[in-house]
Parts: C-alpha cells; sequence; structure tokens
C-alpha cells in the first residue's frame, strides 16, 4: 500500500489504459527474450543460462496472466461484484508467484544435476553477448514499468516488475558463471550460479506473495497512510466525531469507511447534505478512493463495530 496516493489526478480510465500498455510491453518483452535466451541455451549448454531461460518463459506466462488481470480489474462494478474487479490483480500476483516457485524449484533441481555430473559449459561468448543484450531491454521495461506503477499503484504490474529485475541478477549471474567457468576454469561455478538463481527466485516469491494476500484479506492500510487520511479529515469541522474507520484496498482501488457523530439538532437531511460536501471534497483529496460516511446521534457508539480492544477502552 506504500504510495497510496501518488496517482493524483489520474482517472481510472487512464490509470487501466496505463495498466494494459505495461502489461501488453512485458509479454512484447518476454516473448523477445525467449527466442533469443532459447538460442544462446542451445549453443552454450550453461545451466545458468537455462534456468534464465526458464524463468523468461514463465515471466511470458505471468505477463500474460498480468495482462488478464489487468484487464478484468479494469471493468467497472457490476450487479455481482459492487465493489469492483480490483482484487483480480491480486489473484494474477498470486498465480505470478507460484509460477517463480515452480521455477525457482526446477533449476535448482537441474542445478544438483549438472554438478553431480560435472557437465562443462561451451561458447561463453555467445552467452555473454545474449546476456548483456538481455539486461538493456529488461531494464528499458523495467524503468517504464516503475513509471506506471508511480501513477497507478497497480500490484499486478508491481509483481510483474519484480520478476524483470530479479531478471537482471539472472542475467549478470549467467555473465559471471559463463566466465568462471570458461577463463578462469572453476570447474562447478555454472552449476553453483544455478543454484544461487533459484535461492533468489524462491525469496523473490515469498516477499512478492504477502502484498497479494493482504490485499485479498482486507489488510488495513498502513498506519501512515491511515493518518494521513485522518489528517486531511481534520480539516473538516464537520469530522470532528469522526471513529470505526475502516480501510482496505483492491487492485488500484481504495476504500476508507468511517462513523461521524452529528449534533442531535441536524436534520437527516441536513446532516446529508452537509456529508456529501465532505465526501466529496475527501475523494477530490484522495483520488481512486471510495469513502462511505455513516452517521451516529452524537455520544452513540456501535458496539457490533468496535474491535475487542476498543470495547475494552471504553469500559474503562
Amino acid at each position: 500500500m506504500s504510495g497510496l496516493h501518488t496517482h493524483h489526478g489520474h482517472s481510472h480510465a487512464e490509470r487501466s489504459s496505463l495498466s494494459t500498455r505495461a502489461a501488453l510491453a512485458s509479454v512484447a518483452v518476454a516473448l523477445f527474450l525467449l527466442g533469443l535466451k532459447l538460442w544462446a541455451s542451445a549453443q552454450t549448454h550453461s545451466m545458468a543460462m537455462l534456468g534464465s531461460l526458464a524463468d523468461t518463459a514463465l515471466d511470458l506466462v505471468a505477463s500474460l496472466f498480468t495482462l488478464a488481470g489487468v484487464r478484468i480489474a479494469a471493468q467497472p462494478a457490476d450487479r455481482d461484484h459492487r465493489f469492483g474487479h480490483g482484487k483480480a490483480e491480486a489473484l494474477v500476483a498470486l498465480v505470478q508467484v507460484v509460477l517463480i516457485t515452480i521455477s525457482a524449484i526446477g533449476i535448482g533441481f537441474r542445478s544438483v544435476q549438472r554438478m553431480m555430473e560435472g557437465a562443462r559449459t561451451e561458447q561463453a561468448e555467445l552467452g555473454i553477448g545474449v546476456s548483456l543484450a538481455a539486461i538493456a531491454v529488461t531494464l528499458l521495461l523495467i524503468f517504464y514499468q516503475r513509471s506506471v506503477v508511480k501513477r497507478t499503484n497497480s500490484i499486478a504490474i508491481a509483481t510483474d516488475r519484480l520478476h524483470y529485475a530479479s531478471d537482471l541478477l539472472l542475467n549478470a549471474s549467467v555473465i559471471a558463471a559463463l566466465v568462471l567457468e570458461q577463463f578462469i576454469g572453476l570447474t562447478g561455478a555454472d552449476a553453483t550460479f544455478g543454484l544461487l538463481i533459484a535461492a533468489w527466485l524462491a525469496w523473490g516469491a515469498w516477499k512478492s506473495s504477502s502484498r497479494a494476500i493482504d490485499q485479498l484479506m482486507d489488510r488495513e492500510w498502513p498506519e501512515e497512510e491511515r493518518q494521513r487520511f485522518l489528517a486531511a479529515a481534520a480539516d473538516y469541522p464537520e469530522l470532528a466525531g469522526l471513529h470505526d474507520l475502516r480501510t482496505r484496498t483492491s487492485g488500484t482501488h481504495h476504500f476508507a469507511q468511517f462513523h461521524v457523530w452529528v449534533p442531535g439538532k441536524w436534520t437527516v437531511a441536513e446532516a446529508h447534505e452537509r456529508m456529501d460536501r465532505v465526501e466529496e471534497a475527501l475523494q477530490d483529496r484522495f483520488p481512486g478512493t471510495e469513502i462511505l460516511i455513516h452517521l451516529d446521534p452524537e455520544g452513540h457508539t456501535d458496539r457490533e463495530t468496535m474491535l475487542p480492544s476498543e470495547l475494552t477502552e471504553n469500559a474503562t
């Protein structure tokens, strides 16, 4: 949820369009790198290159899932999904995590086999050249994805970007493995780097899963984001009695709901009109955030909406 409000001024349609273009760019890069590494892997017989190839193949599948996810998430709310389709991005991110984990296991197993067999690599110059080309193309994609994530806060694109960021390390590892094994004569370097790549992928999958799970489990915004929202709400006298704030995120869409104590002398129509104005003002300050305000008579507490700790505090 970090960077919740970095996309001020961008409409939902614009954010969806940016995410879609980033996903298409990811698919195009994956297809290019897949062909390049497939050829290089066959020529060099490098385990590290094979590991990089496997990761790129899974990157392609993951990028296709990402494209599908951002397209589904972009669909407006409907009768069956009144809160929208934003969680499609989190589901896609989890699929990506599974694919990365499978890749890590496969690369690790094959590396151990190569280490036991003592097989050697060939044509280091070719493998190094292909890896340098892959690094250049990947860097361009990562910079583009980073700009899109800053403007959209898309979890699917952010997870996809992590894949390609790890590819930089993978390609550098291929270069190091080929140099150590063919030019320096360090037997087993290629298989060792294959194991290191597998471990790196597994660690990346573990970290990537947490953010997606947080969205699916409706985790609260980070404390600094909640405090930022409360500080903004304090600018409106009508919200002086704000309590029971609850927040969550779904894709690039955010939700904030809370109760407000209002004077008993206010009519229903007056309270409704005042809160409508405040709600519109807050939504202008927090684009992409749906705000729901529940009115309570002054001093009234809805015990069923409170956490056990809050009930204890009120009792004391």
